[in-house]
């Protein structure tokens, strides 16, 4: 069977990731590409890069556009999702890349983004426990923040585990302008850019740190406080995270390689290296993997956790195509069989 897919945000980076993923999948077909303000525009004059699908025509985001599709994409704005996504019928799935459905707490959703709570969706980071059982069969999905994804699924066995400590964790991490989206910012300027690194979202205020302590508080199984500080380097693509905890009272090195081996050797886009090997984002560009090296520092008695992926394929598009393909009892690593591209 062929899959009738729609994608909505297609001029932006996110649904232009989307849309390079879906080109090279097998079970799909590609149907209305849709945008707001470059509606009426050759989709390859905004994705040069998608040449199977440069001509054609971006057409208005509405819920008649998208409608008489299998599966509809939103790679829109956050707060827009809700409105549209409430015209489609159950019979369409429907994949949100923003973060309008990501979180529980309606009080965290208000504080954080100052607008009504839409409510949760299922959460498609299926390598979380507990994810895939509710990816399967799913109808609605809200796909990840890049930064949540980087940084869960490197602390998730750790935590899952009980061998560190869950209120006193502490995560620096880097990511590409890509992942303020493709809109015109003075600071993302390459001249502002290139050359430096600059923190922002400092003192637990950026958006993704309620969502953090969600995913991480339901894989330990107790809340989950942490401290998060975002950084912005000098690279279109790519994140670097790194995490701290103190561990528990008799934590070895060897029990926390052994937890991450037990969680992720099954796994098909997530690793964690061999002992001595640190990620870096080259690794990891363009592809739907994430991998990841602990370190015990007996001196602070932490645990240093280091993971890397890419914000726009597995901290965005991959992660939504591989919950489609759950979603739609497909193979979860079907279109998404893509290497790191280096240097």
């Amino acid at each position: 069977m062929t899959y009738k897919i729609a994608v909505s945000g297609a001029s932006g980076y996110a649904g232009g990731e989307v849309l390079r993923l879906l080109a090279g999948h097998p079970e799909v077909e590609i149907g209305a590409v849709t945008a707001h303000s470059s509606a009426g525009e050759r989709l390859g004059s905004l994705q040069p890069q998608l040449i199977p699908l440069a001509d054609r025509v971006l057409t208005e985001t509405t819920a008649e556009n998208l409608a008489g599709h299998d599966v509809v994409f939103l790679a829109l704005p956050h707060g827009a999702s809700g409105e549209i996504a409430a015209q489609l019928g159950e019979d369409t799935i429907v994949i949100d890349a923003a973060a309008d459905h990501r979180l529980e707490s309606a009080s965290a959703w208000e504080q954080f983004y100052g607008s009504a709570h839409q409510g949760a969706w299922p959460y498609g980071l299926p390598e979380l426990p507990g994810q895939r059982a509710r990816l399967a069969g799913a109808r609605r999905i809200a796909v990840p923040g890049c930064y949540p994804t980087t940084i869960m699924l490197g602390l998730a066995p750790a935590l899952g585990s009980g061998l560190v400590q869950p209120d006193d964790i502490v995560i620096v991490a880097a990511t590409g302008t890509s992942g303020a989206g493709k809109a015109l910012k003075p600071h993302l300027l390459s001249a502002e850019v290139i050359g430096g690194m600059s923190p922002y979202g400092v003192g637990g205020v950026h958006r993704h740190t309620p969502e953090i302590e969600q995913g991480l508080s339901t894989a330990a199984g107790v809340p989950v406080q942490i401290s998060f500080t975002p950084t912005l380097a000098p690279m279109s693509r790519g994140i670097l995270a790194t995490s701290t905890a103190k561990l528990a009272p008799g934590t070895t090195e060897a029990q926390l390689r052994d937890a991450y081996r037990q969680q992720y050797d099954a796994e098909a886009f997530v690793h964690l290296l061999p002992e001595g090997q640190w990620p870096s984002t080259k690794q990891v560009i363009g592809s739907n993997h994430v991998t990841m090296q602990l370190a015990v520092d007996a001196h602070a008695g932490r645990a240093v956790i280091v993971s890397a992926a890419d914000n726009l394929t597995k901290g965005t598009a991959g992660g939504a195509v591989q919950s489609m393909n759950i979603a739609l009892g497909l193979d979860e690593t079907t279109g998404l069989n893509l290497l790191g591209v280096t240097p």
